[in-house]
């Protein structure tokens, strides 16, 4: 069974700001967190309501995620810069 990809208006608005070539790299990603999110897991964070979120690195962008394992919803909170 696939999993159901969710975005913040946020993470949409700032995947929108970037450069096609970066957009393009980042929309792929996305799709192959979709496909394995457990996969792409770069270490662990917790939000602001202290649950365990999923970080990941693809390049110099940090994705931050959540994998609802009852809903199989990837539900991506926020799409930055990494801080370097």
């Amino acid at each position: 069974m696939k999993w159901r990809l969710l975005l913040d208006l946020d993470a949409i608005d700032f995947l929108a700001a970037q450069r096609r070539a970066d957009e393009e790299r980042l929309r792929r990603r996305l799709r192959q967190i979709q496909e394995a999110p457990d996969r792409f897991a770069d270490y662990p964070e917790k939000d602001g309501h202290g649950r365990a979120v999923e970080a990941h690195f693809c390049g110099r962008f940090a994705i931050v995620y959540w994998i609802d394992l009852a809903a199989r919803d990837v539900k991506i909170f926020s799409i930055s810069l990494a801080d370097m």
